[in-house]
């Protein structure tokens, strides 16, 4: 097996372990939407809530949104897998964003199946609140948007954004046009006779 891919499974793994913990750890030390850990005051902290939709709480309210978590992941995972094996072997750039990618939405499924049997209902755990509450930013945040406050997100969250824009980085800015080799000048052609 090469670097490359066993790039691909560590960090794929790695990240999934550290997405299912945090959610893990929260779930056991802060109370559901009762308690918050502040980290950063007026900036950021870490809470527990419960987000049925998909990244950022999009989808939450939508009918149709299982079915396409369902085949969305397993598009992902069809399509991710099948490009990791058709990068070069010196490609870890794209292997890294690959594999967050994956991770990320592999770590969101085994969340809402989790919850779905366990717990009966399919949802997934954030934990990472980010907020503007200085009066003036706050206000016109509110004034503009109806909230001061990201919603909130996860690990799995990070790293599909994150996969993302390295994919976009890549083919905004470090991709090079395949450079067409030009093609032999043609034989010349003699007009004379053969000579008897």
């Amino acid at each position: 097996m090469s670097r490359r891919i066993w790039l691909f499974i560590s960090l794929f793994l790695l990240l999934v372990i550290a997405d299912q913990t945090a959610k893990w750890l929260v779930i056991q030390h802060i109370a559901y939407r009762s308690q918050e850990i502040v980290i950063v005051p007026g900036f950021f902290s870490l809470v527990h809530v419960q987000n049925t939709g998909a990244a950022f709480g999009m989808l939450q309210d939508s009918v149709w949104r299982y079915p396409v978590f369902g085949v969305f992941t397993l598009l992902a995972v069809g399509v991710l897998t099948h490009m990791c094996f058709q990068l070069p072997d010196n490609d870890r750039f794209q292997t890294v964003a690959l594999s967050m990618i994956m991770a990320g939405a592999v770590g969101n499924a085994v969340d809402r199946v989790y919850n779905a049997v366990v717990n009966g209902e399919m949802y997934v755990t954030d934990y990472l609140r980010v907020f503007i509450d200085s009066p003036k930013p706050r206000a016109w945040l509110i004034n503009q948007f109806h909230t001061n406050e990201w919603p909130s997100f996860n690990v799995a969250d990070i790293c599909i954004v994150v996969g993302l824009s390295l994919f976009m980085i890549y083919y905004l800015f470090i991709q090079k046009d395949e450079v067409v080799a030009p093609e032999p000048p043609a034989e010349p052609v003699n007009d004379l006779p053969t000579p008897r």
